[in-house]
């Protein structure tokens, strides 16, 4: 165990929550089973899973998002099995999941068998805590969040039924993920008008090539409180890597919905190239720094099939930029078009 790495992890208050997650938390999307004909052959599978899920504990990760959907719940029960096997102490950690996604392995269920299997109405609400929790082999979940927005459900349902989950026990706090600003501000201030439980947390994506949500939704979480724990902090790997390298992650070659890089995005990366050569660190290190260094983000949510990916990160958090080298990172910015919200 690296002791000078694990010593140096910090954690941070959950928004205004009184709910301490580590400053880098851990993605569990990359742990699963492959599935070779959608193209899922990037996952680590639960031997290596485990043992990654461990490392990350050992050097002080104390907090790990998952989601009912990630690998047709195969994510979640890897999550339980690495407490399980290392007897974890439930108290030690944070385990965060989400609901909203259709998702399952039987083909024969038709348009009957879905059409309660996704959304964020009651009654998928109540069955899919109820799945998490026995996935995950734990009487809670500590943050439990809407995957995406639900354009069918009535707010004031969803919001409803959420409350209702906390009062049963199942869950601790709420929060919610990749929606537009005006959204969010409906279910808040709703939950907040009603007396019900509101959110502590919005999972967005946000990185140093997309920062739209600056424009409305960080000062909207400003103003309710509520911590910013964005995803895909590295741009799906684009800031990881010199624009001349060819090289890419199985991962990201995959997933298309981070698209190519535009001219912008290109000026932005070659920058934090420049940056990484001038502090003799990596790129992966510096593109971290520049997400911490904005006072919206509470903690970064980052995903690696690496263990040596991991730890390079992990240094990335003693890594404070110059108000100059931000600067020169944003100064390459241009807007786009939004995404990550469907």
């Amino acid at each position: 165990m690296s002791s000078e790495i694990e010593n140096k992890m910090q954690y941070v208050r959950l928004g205004k929550s009184g709910l301490k997650v580590s400053k880098i938390i851990l993605g569990c999307m990359s742990y699963g089973v492959k599935r070779p004909a959608d193209n899922w052959t990037w996952v680590l599978e639960e031997e290596e899973a485990l043992k990654h899920l461990k490392h990350a504990y050992d050097r002080g990760i104390n907090t790990f998002d998952t989601a009912d959907t990630y690998s047709q719940g195969n994510s979640e029960r890897i999550l339980g099995k690495f407490l399980k096997t290392y007897n974890i102490p439930r108290e030690s950690v944070v385990i965060m999941t989400k609901t909203y996604m259709a998702w399952g392995d039987e083909k024969s269920y038709g348009p009957a068998g879905y059409v309660n299997n996704s959304r964020l109405s009651r009654k998928v609400i109540f069955a899919a805590i109820k799945g998490s929790l026995e996935r995950l082999g734990t009487d809670y979940v500590d943050v439990f969040q809407c995957h995406r927005f639900d354009y069918d459900t009535p707010i004031e349902e969803t919001m409803q039924a959420l409350h209702d989950i906390v009062q049963a026990g199942h869950v601790r706090y709420l929060g919610m993920s990749s929606c537009y600003a005006w959204q969010f501000q409906l279910m808040q201030q709703y939950a907040i008008q009603n007396k019900l439980t509101p959110f502590i947390s919005m999972q967005n994506y946000h990185n140093a090539i997309y920062r739209e949500e600056e424009r409305e939704m960080m000062p909207t979480l400003q103003h309710f409180g509520v911590g910013s724990i964005p995803w895909s902090p590295l741009g799906g790997g684009k800031l990881c890597r010199p624009l001349t390298s060819e090289s890419s992650t199985e991962r990201s070659s995959t997933l298309k919905m981070y698209g190519q890089a535009t001219t912008a995005d290109e000026r932005i990366i070659s920058t934090i190239e420049q940056i990484a050569k001038e502090r003799d660190i990596s790129m992966a290190q510096v593109a971290l720094a520049w997400s911490l260094s904005k006072e919206f983000v509470s903690a970064p949510i980052i995903g690696t099939t690496s263990i040596e990916k991991l730890d390079d990160l992990l240094k990335g958090l003693q890594v404070e930029l110059t108000k100059e080298e931000v600067d020169r990172i944003d100064g390459g910015y241009e807007p786009k078009a939004i995404f990550g919200h469907s």
